[in-house]
């Protein structure tokens, strides 16, 4: 299966790192993430990866099923196949709630949302589509929903980190695992 339109180096290839890297992927999920093999063909990769899972699984201000929640609103809007459907899965498995990742992936501003995550949900969207046009009015939805500054910019930065990754998942043609779709 092809995962990458780049060459996808074999494990032997890697450095010890990434190898130990893979190791507790496979230990953790029983598998190795697409985003992971393609990655690392750069060496800058252990990088992407580190940020990605402290923000995304680190000790933050915002709960995991938030920022999985934007992370599938924006990942839908920029029509990135891998990202919407390794979000769905971690948010499945997270809320079990089979429909709301759909709906959030389909159409975002439809989603049946509490008030917090609705705002972290629109600001996400702005970001993504009207970052430009921001100004410092667009943090007050989240202020009045009880996030502090340091919460807002764990926002921004998830935000940016799926607009980011997305474009560059699209422009070299990641392929998601078949097992975002398949799992239990």
């Amino acid at each position: 299966m092809v995962i990458s339109w780049l060459r996808v180096p074999e494990e032997a290839e890697l450095s010890e790192e990434v190898r130990e890297l893979f190791a507790r992927l496979r230990e953790k999920t029983g598998f190795v993430p697409n985003v992971a093999r393609a990655f690392a063909l750069s060496p800058r990769f252990l990088l992407w990866f580190w940020y990605y899972d402290q923000l995304m699984r680190g000790e933050g201000l915002l709960t995991r099923e938030e920022k999985e929640a934007m992370a599938i609103a924006i990942s839908g809007e920029n029509r990135c196949e891998y990202c919407v459907a390794s979000h769905k899965r971690y948010l499945k498995d997270l809320t079990g709630d089979p429909v709301l990742p759909e709906v959030l992936a389909a159409n975002p501003r439809r989603a049946d949302l509490p008030p917090r995550t609705r705002a972290l949900v629109d600001f996400a969207l702005k970001v993504t589509h009207r970052h430009h046009e921001m100004t410092e009015g667009d943090l007050r939805p989240l202020r009045e929903v009880g996030l502090s500054d340091e919460a807002i910019l764990e926002a921004a930065e998830v935000a940016a980190m799926f607009n980011f990754t997305n474009r560059l998942l699209n422009a070299l043609g990641f392929k998601p695992n078949p097992e975002y779709y398949h799992a239990p």
